[in-house]
């Protein structure tokens, strides 16, 4: 169950609009590293949106997950069926989805949510006698 969803539309549009309107740079905006292109490449899924700066191709979803509780997973790209069978077994951690042209290297923040069991109460319990 994913909650606290965050859109990152706005701020995509506006990104856009800055390099639409040469405010900023392509380089500033294509500048996806290889570690993000090969993720794409092995544990992304594609979207039917086109790429807004290249238009050669549709751009491609990786979701990042992080989390104390997650240990070495934590930091790395992972599979939607993969983050659904963490979600069942792992206590709360973040998804960030983020798009990626593997063409030109574009590369956005789209969303976040929060998913995985409640956290577990730190407090301790008192019995009265």
């Amino acid at each position: 169950m994913q909650r606290q969803i965050v859109d990152y539309a706005l701020q995509r549009r506006s990104r856009l609009s800055d390099v639409h309107s040469g405010r900023t740079a392509m380089a500033d905006v294509c500048d996806a590293s290889p570690y993000l292109l090969r993720a794409a490449k092995f544990h992304g899924r594609p979207s039917d949106a086109l790429c807004p700066i290249c238009r050669k191709e549709q751009v491609t979803l990786v979701s990042w997950v992080f989390g104390e509780k997650l240990g070495q997973v934590s930091g790395s790209a992972r599979t939607n069926d993969e983050i659904a069978g963490l979600a069942t077994t792992a206590e709360e951690f973040s998804v960030h989805v983020v798009e990626v042209c593997r063409t030109c290297s574009w590369n956005h923040l789209v969303q976040s949510y929060v998913t995985g069991l409640p956290p577990r109460s730190t407090r301790t319990r008192r019995v009265a006698k």
